[in-house]
C-alpha cells in the first residue's frame, strides 16, 4: 500500500506472516540512505506507528521508518504475555528487511526497553540508539515496590479486566517520586476517574498489559551497554521529574556510566495528545543534534 502525501512518499510493508507478521511503514526511499544520514527507525511500545508520525514527518533529510509493535495497531493480537526479547526479535527483523546497513534508532517508553535489548543482542543493527525514558525498574531503589505494583496490577487485568488495570496504571506512570513502601495500600483508584468504564468486556489483548510485567522488569546487561560507548545515549524529559521512566533513564544511565541527555517535554513529548500538549519541533531539533 502506498500514500501519497504532500510531504513524503509512505510505503507499508509487512514481515513475517500469521501471529509473526510485523508491519512498518517507510517515508522516503532507503536508497538515499548513506553512512552519515542512515535511516532513522522511530518506534515506542505499545504505541503504534501513528503516534511517531509528527517526530517522522520532521525528518526529510534521511529515510524514515516506523512500525506497530508485537500485538498493536496493524498486527495480529493475542492475549499471551509478550517478552523484551521476542520485541527485539522484531525490531532485528525490520532492520534485516530494510537491508540498508545499520539504522539509528529512536525507542521511547516501552520500545526504549526493547531497543536496549535490540543493541545488546544485534549491536550491528545500530549506529546511535537513543533511549528515551524506559521504564525499568531495576535499578531503582524502590524497584520492587515497582514490581509489585506491576504485579497487583497484572492481578486485576485478570481478574477485573482493562479499565480496572489501566486505573492502576495511570498514577503508577505519573507518580512523581520515589514509591513509599506503602503504595499498594491505598484505596484502588475507580476506573471512571480517568474517563474509563469498570465493566468487563472479558477481552485480554490490551499490547501494554501484555508486554507486562516483561518490560519494566527486564534486566539490563551493564557490559555489553557500556560496550557501546557514545552510540548508546539515555535520554529523559525535562518536564518529567521523578516520575518512573524518567527515573528508568537516570538508573540505567548510571549503571552503565553515562550522562542522562535532556530532551524538551514530557514522557510523549515528540506528539500531542488532548490536554497534555508536547514540543514535536523542538523534540526532532533535539534528536537531530544528538545524531548528528
Amino acid at each position: 500500500m502506498t500514500e501519497n502525501t504532500a510531504e513524503r512518499t509512505v510505503t507499508t510493508h509487512i514481515v513475517g506472516t500469521g501471529d509473526d507478521a510485523i508491519t512498518y511503514d517507510v517515508r522516503g526511499d532507503l536508497a538515499t540512505a548513506t553512512a552519515d544520514r542512515p535511516v532513522l527507525f522511530l518506534f515506542a511500545a505499545p504505541m503504534d506507528a501513528g503516534g511517531l508520525a509528527l517526530l517522522a514527518a520532521r525528518f526529510t533529510d534521511r529515510p524514515v521508518v516506523t512500525y506497530d509493535p508485537r500485538g498493536a495497531g496493524r498486527n495480529p493480537v493475542g492475549t499471551s504475555d509478550i517478552g523484551v526479547d521476542q520485541h527485539a526479535a522484531d525490531l532485528h527483523r525490520v532492520i534485516a528487511a530494510l537491508d540498508a546497513g545499520p539504522v539509528d534508532a529512536f525507542g521511547t517508553s516501552g520500545g526504549a526497553v526493547n531497543l536496549l535489548a535490540l543493541v545488546t543482542a544485534h549491536p550491528d543493527d545500530v549506529r546511535i540508539a537513543v533511549v528515551h525514558e524506559p521504564p525499568l525498574a531495576g535499578h531503582l531503589p524502590d524497584g520492587d515496590t515497582v514490581l509489585a505494583a506491576v504485579a497487583d496490577m497484572k492481578r486485576t487485568y485478570a481478574n477485573k479486566g482493562d479499565g480496572a488495570a489501566m486505573a492502576k496504571f495511570i498514577p503508577l506512570v505519573m507518580f512523581d517520586g520515589e514509591l513509599p513502601a506503602d503504595y499498594l495500600a491505598q484505596p484502588a483508584p475507580d476506573p471512571a476517574m480517568f474517563g474509563m468504564s469498570s465493566e468487563d468486556d472479558g477481552t485480554r489483548t490490551n499490547p501494554l498489559l501484555r508486554n507486562m510485567p516483561a518490560t519494566v522488569d527486564y534486566r539490563i546487561d551493564v557490559d555489553a551497554l557500556k560496550a557501546l560507548g557514545d552510540r548508546l545515549v539515555l535520554a529523559a524529559g525535562v518536564e518529567s521529574g521523578e516520575t518512573f521512566a524518567a527515573r528508568g533513564a537516570r538508573s540505567v544511565a548510571a549503571a552503565i556510566g553515562r550522562p542522562v541527555a535532556e530532551f524538551p517535554s514530557h514522557h510523549a513529548g515528540f506528539t500531542e495528545h488532548p490536554g497534555q500538549p508536547g514540543d514535536p519541533a523542538g523534540f526532532a531539533v533535539r534528536l537531530r543534534e544528538i545524531l548528528d
